[in-house]
């Protein structure tokens, strides 16, 4: 799959973005093992913990509906510059993925950048932790 269109569906998603407060529209496409395609956009809420990010909202989406591998995920907003995930976002993608997994950086036109999850959340907290 090219990552442009990985990009497009994150750009697509965004218009769906609830953001009252912030007024910043985030959109999240996540390519899952089997192939599919799960989008998200932010939705805030006048309780600032209850809002979630876009990222999230794809992951979970397709957490949802059985598929729990993320082979890659695109990020886009409405910003010049590239739209990196959150803490707790690089945190939740890296319960679903493994070391070929890509992220995908994108601003509101299009233009990415693209980078492994382990370059953007070095050392991060996983199942192995645990054991």
């Amino acid at each position: 799959m090219e990552w442009e269109y990985l990009v497009e569906k994150a750009i697509k998603a965004k218009e769906n973005a609830y953001v009252p407060y912030s007024e910043f529209r985030v959109g999240a496409a996540v390519l899952t093992d089997s192939g599919k395609v799960f989008v998200g956009c932010n939705v805030e809420n006048a309780s600032y913990g209850a809002a979630i990010c876009a990222e999230r909202t794809a992951v979970v989406k397709a957490v949802s509906e059985g598929d729990t591998k993320i082979k890659a995920i695109a990020i886009t907003s409405d910003s010049q510059d590239y739209t990196f995930p959150c803490g707790i976002c690089r945190q939740v993608i890296a319960e679903f993925c493994d070391e070929e997994t890509q992220v995908i950086c994108s601003n509101k036109n299009g233009k990415y950048v693209r980078y492994y999850v382990k370059d953007i959340l070095p050392h991060a907290f996983t199942k192995k932790d645990l054991l």
